[in-house]
Formats: structure tokens, sequence, C-alpha cells
């Protein structure tokens, strides 16, 4: 099973950036779709960004215009770019990964922490 690693995350100012990592220990066409997801304290985990095999990119209106997903097949990782942070971002960020026919994600990382100061 492929599993999935995510790295980038810290502690930012509002308005700052940060590039979170998630590399796959095989290849990243195992799936159909990549997507991060996130979960702050006291709520439901949602979905932020999403990238398919075709690069058709999808986004939560809550990060669109700042954030920007991408995947760099021969590195088998996909990136999300965040820009414009803002305190309501902080959250954990998880890569996780879709296979063919499903409608669920089924392959899961571990998790980074992102926390934007005021």
């Amino acid at each position: 099973q492929v599993q999935l690693v995510e790295s980038g995350g810290g502690l930012v100012p509002a308005g700052g950036s940060l590039r979170l990592s998630c590399a796959a220990s095989g290849s990243i066409f195992s799936f159909n779709a990549m997507g991060w997801h996130r979960q702050a304290p006291g709520k439901q985990r949602e979905l932020v960004a999403t990238i398919g095999i075709g690069d058709n990119t999808n986004y939560a209106d809550s990060v669109k215009g700042r954030f920007t997903i991408s995947r760099d097949n021969a590195k088998n990782t996909v990136y999300l770019h965040m820009n414009n942070l803002k305190p309501e971002d902080t959250a954990v960020y998880y890569c996780a990964g879709r296979r063919a026919g499903w409608s669920t994600y089924s392959s899961w990382g571990q998790g980074t922490q992102v926390t934007v100061s005021s």
C-alpha cells in the first residue's frame, strides 16, 4: 500500500506563506485523485483542494485565490502552496489519495500542523 507523508507545516504570521508537501512511497498514479484536507480543533475535517490525474483542480471557497495544489509525478509528490494565510487557516493538514471507482479517500498521511498567528 502506498504510504503518504506530509511535511512543511509550521508557525507563520497572518499574510504569510507556506508550502506543504505530500510524498508518496509509490506512484501517485495509484490514485485517481489526491486531496488536501484540514481539521481545526473542535471542527469537522474539510476538503481544501483536490487534483486529478489530468491535473484538474478544485478548491474550497474559503481558500480559492490563496491556495494552489500541484503535483510532481516524477517525484511522486503533491504540493499545497498557501499564500495570504489567515488565522482561520490554522489546522492539521492531511494529504489523502482516492482510488479510481472509490467515492472516499482511502490512504491518508499523518498530518502536518499549520498555525497562523494574528
